[in-house]
């Protein structure tokens, strides 16, 4: 098979498989739903029809976990390439941690109740860590290198996360909101919330997968890159600001998603090689697929109650992760 035949092959897959999780989405919970009832609830607009309130909850819960699904999948393929790492995740920058710091601040200090409110501070302490994070790893004479990149992220990643309990531990309100969103969930919310965050997202989709040439080219080296009449510093900053708002909006919807913006790029490799215009859209699809069915089955899992999603997909994510390194999927980028 070739490679554009088993590309297209395997977006069709993909795209059948949303398609299906999808409509178990909307199926699928502590209540189910018939089929045939779905299509009414939505339409119906009565408001003494239980079903309907149900199924209007379960939409935007199934954009949202497709969109963070996704926005961390296709985060975590270009982190991975642009810090040639292949242990790169959302986390490696600080990224996480700056999200959550800015969203106990907005909390405690500013007094944003409003999920729709916090989502913009959750967005600006992503951005903000990451900048810090390449000024860090700018100084010296070689620049932001992979390795100091990562090495800043960790070390910046650790000082925020050491702020943000000192914080909760002082005001018993913003802890009870803050856990909540910690844990990771795409449960209560609203297409409110979505649409902020929605442009974000969009803007970091569109960097990166342009990027894919300057992936492919960065992971030959940077004096090789430069050899290309490539600017590595000035790339380097255009693909993460791309991750920056792909992790920043995906962490401000759903809170930290652990494991998606790792797997999901070894998956791809796996099936579609080592090219980064192919790892891009792929990883973007199975990061969906991945948060999506991870939600669904956290519903079932222990009825009558609900597993978040963030736990679901730490509990999916570790065997396969351990699979990968096992038969060696960990390989180069």
């Amino acid at each position: 098979m070739t490679h554009g035949n088993l590309v297209r092959t395997v977006a069709v897959a993909l795209l059948a498989i949303v398609v299906v999780g999808a409509a178990l989405s909307l199926l699928v919970g502590s209540r189910a739903v018939p089929v045939g009832e779905v299509w009414a609830a939505v339409t119906a607009h009565d408001p003494t029809n239980p079903l309907q309130a149900i199924v209007a909850a379960r939409i935007p819960r199934t954009v949202v976990a497709l969109l963070a699904g996704g926005a961390l999948g296709l985060a975590g393929a270009t982190m991975q390439g642009l810090t040639r790492n292949p242990l790169a995740d959302p986390g490696i920058l600080g990224i996480n941690a700056g999200a959550a710091l800015a969203m106990v601040l907005a909390i405690s200090v500013f007094g944003v109740t409003q999920l729709s409110g916090y989502v913009w501070f959750a967005l600006a302490g992503a951005a903000l860590a990451a900048v810090l994070v390449h000024a860090i790893a700018g100084l010296g004479r070689d620049g932001a290198t992979p390795v100091k990149l990562a090495v800043a992220g960790a070390a910046l990643a650790a000082g925020l996360s050491s702020w943000t309990p000192g914080l909760l531990l002082t005001d018993r309100q913003t802890l009870d909101v803050f856990r909540f969103w910690q844990v990771g969930t795409v449960g209560g919310r609203s297409m409110d919330v979505v649409w902020p965050v929605l442009p974000v997202l969009v803007v970091g989709a569109v960097l990166a997968l342009t990027g894919a040439r300057l992936l492919n080219v960065l992971t030959l080296g940077d004096d090789v890159a430069r050899g290309l009449g490539r600017r590595a510093g000035l790339d380097r900053v255009v693909v993460g600001i791309a991750v920056v708002a792909l992790c920043g909006g995906a962490t401000a919807l759903a809170g930290p998603l652990v494991f998606v913006g790792l797997v999901a790029p070894h998956l791809a490799r796996i099936v579609v090689g080592s090219d980064y215009s192919r790892i891009l859209p792929v990883s973007l699809g199975l990061g969906a697929v991945l948060v999506l069915f991870a939600d669904i089955l956290g519903r079932v899992v222990l009825p009558p109650t609900e597993v978040q999603v963030g736990i679901m997909t730490a509990v999916v994510g570790v065997p396969v992760f351990l699979a990968l390194i096992r038969r060696g999927g960990m390989g180069a980028l």
